[in-house]
Parts: C-alpha cells; sequence; structure tokens
C-alpha cells in the first residue's frame, strides 16, 4: 500500500446517504481477485448511460472534481454487502479520504487496509463541508494525518479521531499482509524451532 501523506486536494461532493457496496461497484464487475482495475466501474450504474455515454448529470463527472483524492458523502456510506471490491474500486480511482458523519463498520474497516482514510464527521461538520464545496466547486481541502486535522479554505475544517495504531499503518502503508512482513525473522526461527521439534511434518 501506499504511505498516506499530509496532502491538498480537489474535494468532490456526492451528496447521497445510504450509498452502499453495490451502487459502489455493482456485483457484474466483482469477478476479478486482484485489487486493480476496479476504478473504472466504480459508480457505474450512476456514472454511466445505457449506451456507455458518460451520465453528464452525475456529480462526480463534473469537470470541477476531475483529479479530486477526497469524498465527501452523505451518512451511512459503504452500507450493504462485506465486498472488500468496494474500497478496492474508491482506491483505484483514485480516492484516499472520504469524510462522512457515519459508515458502515465492514467497509469503514476495509478502508485502512487499503489506504483510505475515513473520517468521521458530525452531521453540522458535513454540512458545512459540503455547503462549501456547493459554493466552490473545485475547492480544495488540505487533510494532515500526523496531526489529525481537516483544513478548508472556508475554516470549515476539524480535528478528527483516529485509532493509533491504524493512524501508524495508514502512515506506513501497512496492510495485513504487510505487518505479517514485519515478523519474518520471527515467523522464520518459529518454523525452524518447529523443524526440529517435529521433524516428521517438513519431510
Amino acid at each position: 500500500m501506499e504511505p498516506y501523506k499530509k496532502h491538498e486536494s480537489i474535494a468532490a461532493l456526492l451528496n447521497r446517504s445510504n450509498v452502499d457496496t453495490d451502487q459502489i461497484i455493482p456485483k457484474q464487475f466483482l469477478k476479478k481477485v486482484e485489487r486493480s482495475g476496479f476504478g473504472k466501474h466504480l459508480f457505474h450504474d450512476w456514472r454511466f448511460n445505457d449506451d456507455g455515454s458518460e451520465n453528464t448529470d452525475f456529480e462526480l463527472n463534473k469537470s470541477t472534481f476531475k483529479g479530486a483524492k477526497i469524498l465527501v458523502a452523505g451518512d451511512n456510506f459503504g452500507c450493504g454487502s462485506s465486498r472488500e471490491h468496494a474500497p478496492w474500486a474508491i482506491a483505484d480511482y483514485g480516492f484516499n479520504t472520504i469524510i462522512s458523519s457515519s459508515y458502515a463498520d465492514i467497509f469503514f474497516n476495509n478502508c485502512f487496509k487499503n489506504s483510505i482514510l475515513p473520517i468521521v464527521a458530525t452531521k453540522k461538520q458535513l454540512a458545512s463541508l459540503m455547503k462549501e464545496i456547493s459554493e466552490n466547486e473545485g475547492v480544495r481541502f488540505i487533510v494532515d494525518l500526523e496531526n489529525q486535522e481537516l483544513t478548508t479554505p472556508a475554516n470549515n475544517g476539524f480535528t478528527f479521531e483516529i485509532d493509533p495504531f491504524r493512524k501508524e499503518n495508514l502512515a506506513k502503508g501497512l496492510d495485513d499482509i504487510g505487518l505479517t512482513l514485519l515478523q519474518t525473522d520471527k515467523i522464520d526461527q518459529y518454523e525452524e524451532k518447529h523443524k526440529q521439534s517435529y521433524p516428521w511434518l517438513w519431510v
């Protein structure tokens, strides 16, 4: 995973509540098992018309939101099924930060495993951010993970909470596999000891 660093980015607005994982990445695109290649299918049913052309009425197709790394969305983001393909698609599309007032638990946990920072805002804070984006599309926010701060031009920023262990993993770009690989020496030592104690299992 890519380490999460302090960054400034366009903030894209998806002012919809209860966005579920089937809307994030529809089921017909779940055939692959690798993490890459899902971004082109993100919000497929909203982004594209039946003939495959872009739906110009969909928020994220606006030119002012192109290249955004921050997604500001409504309540209960990521509800529905537990598919990890949802954060895969979000990350592959280019977002590394989501701001909402609430998330589905499984989706929230999966974000941290895929270099995505899900920031929890109060309903009042979220409404202020949405208003700022609506009035100035293309506005850029600053996310500072180290100091746990969101900064905006209209001073609607705030400090956010994050578990210290998850914060460290994001900053270092470590997922579950990366964490395991940090223990390679200990794993090797255990296996060697296990071979000596139970040699018949290693034939």
